[in-house]
């Protein structure tokens, strides 16, 4: 009985044995249909990636080759890890923030002199004394021929200090239909003047001119460039009026005017029909929006013209604290005002006190190698100090 248990019993391993055997030796069997349509869909996606990271790249320091990602890919973390490195090699792809930060300059693409650039500041005259003063002293003055003001009010003072002044016959309120106003002959005064960048700044922003052409330089201006900071941290949504009795959902993303942003004169061109003569105000009605959600309404929404977002423009909006005090020099835009219900500036040392120079304007200004101007004279006990502050190179 015993005997003839073990024999049955081996022959049972035997054939399990042989099965297995039989199994391993023969071919596999063709993939199932979703495992197929899973590397059809993964060879899908390589294709696109693979002819977008072989084009040139402009301004990169090295382009991808066109078999970057050319053998087949057959997992997700395979596609991903490929198109990663690529991507490393490969650079920025042409439209977005160049490395290695975010909106920082990149390869000189053309030389640009500052008559190039045509900077609209935007005023009322409220604010003429306590605010636009100060700039007009500190980089105004250095930069006259590029800098236009836009305010409201007449101002013979202001008329005598530049003759870049222009009355935007606007109403004084800070509406979105005033402000709107405004940005309205900003843009038609900047297709007049033929100038190859148009900058928007308010009147509580210090402009590093030597930063902003740097970064200008390195984008064409004949190429559809949208530079600035965005004030959210999503796109905006908005509801876009195309009839009498129809509206639809839009949204997009837009640089605020608090921060300062730029846009070429080529893409500036291709806005006209939505901007020019009066047609901005008409347009900004549509989504019943201010001035700089209107830019970015017209550039992304319907030119589709993606915002390249810069860490170098900066807005009251924002804590200023943040901006570290071994990377000012390198900012294009700087601001002040209240945040959180506290004092808000950058934070740095000079001749002046906090007190006397809350903006630190004065500071900022006090780091190029020329004398101060008179606003800033009274507010220090020291006229000119050796300074030693991290702005050396200012402007």
């Amino acid at each position: 009985m015993l005997k003839r248990c073990g024999r049955r019993l081996l022959l049972a391993l035997a054939g399990a044995l042989l099965a297995c055997l039989l199994v391993l030796t023969a071919d596999p069997p063709p993939p199932s249909l979703p495992a197929e349509r899973g590397r059809r869909a993964l060879r899908s996606l390589a294709g696109p990636a693979r002819a977008a990271l072989a084009a040139p790249v402009m301004g990169a320091a090295g382009a991808a080759g066109p078999g970057a990602l050319a053998r087949e890919v057959h997992s997700l973390s395979e596609y991903f890890s490929l198109l990663t490195r690529a991507r490393r090699d490969a650079g920025p792809p042409p439209g977005a923030a160049p490395r290695p930060a975010d909106g920082h300059p990149r390869t000189l693409a053309e030389p640009l002199a500052p008559r190039d650039v045509f900077i609209a500041v935007k005023t009322t005259k409220k604010f003429h004394r306590a605010r636009l003063d100060l700039l007009l002293e500190t980089w105004i003055s250095r930069h006259k021929e590029m800098t236009f003001i836009f305010t409201d009010g007449e101002d013979e003072a202001l008329a005598r200090h530049t003759g870049n002044v222009v009355i935007t016959n606007c109403s004084a309120a800070h509406s979105r239909q005033a402000l709107s106003c405004k940005m309205a002959v900003e843009y038609d005064r900047f297709i007049e003047s033929g100038r190859k960048w148009f900058c928007h700044v308010d009147d509580d922003n210090y402009v590093n001119m030597r930063a902003l052409l740097r970064l200008l330089a390195s984008y064409p201006h004949t190429r559809d460039v949208y530079i600035g900071k965005p004030s959210l941290d999503r796109p905006i949504q908005a509801t876009e009026r195309v009839s009498e009795n129809k509206v639809r959902p839009v949204h997009f993303w837009f640089a605020t005017g608090g921060a300062g942003f730029c846009i070429s004169r080529g893409l500036a061109l291709k806005m006209s029909p939505w901007a020019s003569g009066g047609h901005f105000m008409s347009t900004a009605e549509r989504i019943r929006l201010p001035d700089d959600c209107t830019i970015g309404y017209i550039v992304e929404a319907l030119l589709g013209v993606p915002l390249i977002r810069s860490g170098l423009f900066h807005s009251h909006l924002e804590n200023l604290q943040q901006v570290p005090t071994s990377e000012l020099h390198k900012q294009v835009t700087l601001s002040y005002g209240m945040f959180e219900n506290k004092r808000n500036a950058v934070h740095m040392k000079g001749p002046f006190s906090v007190e006397a120079d809350p903006s630190r304007t004065c500071d900022a200004h006090s780091a190029a190698p020329s004398p101060l101007p008179a606003l800033c004279l009274p507010l220090g006990s020291q006229t000119r100090l050796e300074k030693k502050t991290t702005l050396s190179s200012l402007i």
